[in-house]
């Protein structure tokens, strides 16, 4: 997710690293195998996993440069040698992207019949801040019913007030209602959200998925290969989350696919973690082999 903040004053801020970017790339490395260390990783380990990725040195070297200079990540030196570790910033980054990959889909949430409505416009012809208002609010789980009209049946229109205001808008329309069981008009709230398409998006998804899963049983897959594999399918499995507003059960068209898809993603992500943790370990291990046993092999519950 790409989400450009602007503060009160208009500027805009440092964004949040977009999924498959090279800060994102780098702070899914720390995440997935260096969360809760306080040992800097050294940066020739984090270039050489990244040319896993087809990420050039110069382009990691900049996007390390980008994130400390925009307070995600603390560097340290020691001769010629730079190491880097997430910052208090990067970590609650990392936090709650951990939360959103393992929680996603784990519950279905109970539903009293209320709606959130919250209705906000970029001043002026303002195209930047248009789109980290759009970002914000599907982050919220909220869904555009009509131009600047979004609508949840989760999130409380506090909680958007309180994102919009790090945005610096103020000028926020948000109040709470439901839906007459009879004469609520043709389009209702749900509508807001394209499922017969995002069903499709999770079918493609599980058919991946299946497809990874036969590789491995192949033993196709080279320890490399399974650490790029397993990092594109925690982005898929986040912009699924981004995308599916998990609507109540009552909402849903018939067999809604997301428990298998959640299961397909749980099953291939421990997998593919086993091999993904030595090809860490591999090249962690090259540079100072006393870090080796800090990889951290994170599995999702």
């Amino acid at each position: 997710m790409s989400v450009a903040t602007v503060d009160a004053a208009g500027a805009l801020a440092p964004p949040k690293p977009r999924h498959g970017s090279t800060p994102s790339l780098l702070l899914t490395l720390f995440g997935d195998y260096w969360f809760g260390n306080a040992v800097p990783l050294p940066s020739a380990a984090l270039l050489t996993l990244l040319s896993d990725f087809d990420v050039s040195e110069v382009a990691a070297r900049a996007a390390l440069s980008r994130m400390v200079k925009h307070g995600l990540l603390d560097s340290t030196k020691s001769g010629r040698n730079a190491a880097y570790l997430p910052t208090d910033r990067g970590n609650e980054v990392l936090v709650d992207g951990l939360a959103r990959l393992s929680e996603f889909g784990a519950r279905e949430r109970a539903w009293d019949g209320v709606w959130s409505v919250v209705v906000v416009s970029a001043p002026g012809n303002n195209r930047r801040l248009r789109e980290a208002i759009r970002s914000r609010m599907r982050w919220l789980g909220f869904a555009p019913l009509a131009e600047s009209v979004w609508v949840s049946p989760h999130r409380g229109p506090a909680d958007a007030i309180a994102e919009l205001a790090t945005l610096g808008l103020r000028d926020v329309t948000a109040f709470a209602g439901s839906v007459p069981a009879v004469d609520g008009g043709p389009r209702r709230p749900e509508s807001a959200w394209a499922l017969d398409s995002l069903a499709g998006e999770y079918r493609e998804f599980i058919e991946r998925a299946e497809g990874l899963a036969a590789a491995l049983d192949a033993d196709s897959l080279d320890d490399g290969q399974a650490l790029v594999h397993r990092t594109r399918l925690a982005y898929d499995w986040l912009e699924l989350s981004n995308a599916d507003p998990d609507l109540p059960r009552a909402l849903l068209p018939d067999s809604w696919p997301r428990a298998d898809a959640r299961s397909a993603f749980i099953d291939l992500h421990g997998r593919l973690g086993r091999r993904a943790v030595g090809r860490v370990r591999e090249v962690v291990g090259a540079i100072d082999a006393s870090l080796a046993s800090l990889v951290v092999h994170r599995v999702i519950a």
